[in-house]
């Protein structure tokens, strides 16, 4: 397979850059509105509806059109300015829910609105997502990738820990409305400052490929690297049972009255807070490639059994530290999957295989959501988040002897060489 030579972009040794920073604290200021606009439009819905089943189906609308596009995505960031990229779509999802908090203050707001803005989210999130993770290795020493990927979903857990755990609470005293409008300005602020983002441009050959043909070098790469089609399918399946269960965990808490709203922030503080010490962990220590795999698989199982436990207990205190010790584990498993890929992958291919994987991994989760919400209310709540996650560290146990998946994920980029993890395409 013929792959386009990269400009050999010249990097800093150290991980906090200008570049490196402007990206990471855009993403704290709109992370921390996603957390209060998801809680309050979880808990919005609720109250007009009272149907688990919608609000399912609502979390849905907004995954199905990034799934949907995010191969296509994929191949238009690496054919266009990534810079400007983030930043377009950053001020669409601005505009969009800045829209969604007016109507809500003047009293005008119908549910299909709400449903309008969640596609168009999704859409964005489509093309931003493959833009940023493409960046990165570009912003940073590839050896420090996997302290980067901790410390740009720091912004996101440290906001979610905050959030989270005063979500309940802002949504009692200001409600839904001004929850909305927040996140709405949050992006707006987050695309001003991505405007002074220096990000390397891909240099291509001079004769230009067709759209198709682009498309097709994403999939030929994929198929090439084994160890990358079994890290997907893995990722797949438990993003999959692990969305069932997670969209019901709010509604445990609502319907528990040993539990409620309030409580519900305070454990989604919790495990917060537990991964933001799993990434603390990967941002100061040093791993090892020899031990890559080793952790990988023991952060795994930990995480997935925590995850099992939690819904069989109604100690609030026992949920909160099973929370904690699976957002710990969480956090190293997400490090450690981000850094492999993006240690393996060619610049001018990243967004193509990130756009690639993002379709595959969360192509089942809109049936995931919509499904988990039907069976909240057919089965018990805590009966079905258990068995999800118990599904979960069952498949992490099948994929502990695949050698290719071991191969991958224990890939280093300074003693291997990648032709080592591809086949003949």
């Amino acid at each position: 397979m013929e792959i386009e030579k990269a400009t050999v972009v010249n990097r800093k040794e150290k991980l906090w850059n200008k570049n490196f920073f402007l990206i990471w604290q855009g993403q704290l200021v709109s992370a921390f509105g996603d957390v209060v606009y998801e809680m309050a439009l979880g808990f919005w819905v609720l109250a007009l509806t009272g149907s688990t089943a919608l609000m399912g189906t609502l979390m849905a609308a907004s995954m199905l059109p990034r799934v949907l596009i995010s191969p296509f995505a994929g191949v238009i960031v690496d054919r266009s300015d990534r810079k400007w990229m983030i930043v377009l779509m950053d001020v669409v999802r601005g505009v969009f829910i800045t829209f969604v908090g007016i109507a809500a203050l003047l009293g005008f707001i119908q549910l299909w609105m709400v449903f309008a803005a969640g596609i168009i989210m999704g859409i964005s999130a489509a093309f931003f997502n493959p833009a940023v993770s493409s960046s990165i290795p570009d912003l940073v020493p590839k050896d420090k990738l996997i302290k980067a990927n901790s410390v740009m979903s720091i912004a996101f857990t440290s906001t979610n820990f905050i959030g989270s755990a005063a979500g309940g609470f802002i949504y009692k005293i200001i409600g839904a409305p001004m929850m909305f409008l927040a996140n709405g300005i949050s992006y707006l602020f987050s695309a001003f400052t991505e405007i002074f983002i220096k990000v390397p441009k891909i240099q291509r050959k001079a004769e230009k490929t067709h759209f198709k043909e682009d498309f097709k070098e994403g999939f030929k790469f994929v198929w090439s690297v084994k160890g990358l089609r079994y890290l997907i399918i893995m990722a797949a399946a438990l993003n999959f049972f692990a969305s069932i269960a997670m969209v019901l965990t709010l509604p445990m808490f609502q319907q528990s009255e040993a539990l409620g709203p309030e409580k519900y922030g305070l454990a989604m503080g919790l495990f917060t807070i537990g991964m933001v010490g799993g990434m603390l962990y990967t941002t100061i220590g040093n791993i090892q490639s020899s031990k890559k795999y080793n952790i990988f698989m023991m952060a795994s199982m930990i995480f997935t059994l925590a995850s099992t436990l939690f819904p069989l207990f109604n100690n609030f205190y026992v949920i909160i530290t099973l929370l904690f010790i699976s957002g710990f584990f969480n956090a190293i498993v997400n490090a450690l999957i981000n850094s492999s890929v993006q240690y393996t992958v060619p610049q001018e291919l990243r967004g193509k295989v990130f756009g690639l994987m993002n379709t595959v991994v969360q192509g089942l989760t809109p049936i995931a959501l919509a499904f988990g919400g039907i069976l909240g209310e057919l089965l018990p709540i805590r009966l079905v988040i258990s068995l999800s996650f118990g599904i979960t560290f069952v498949l992490i146990l099948g994929f502990a002897f695949i050698q290719s998946f071991k191969k991958f994920i224990a890939f280093d980029p300074e003693v291997d060489k990648l032709e080592k993890l591809m086949e003949a395409v």
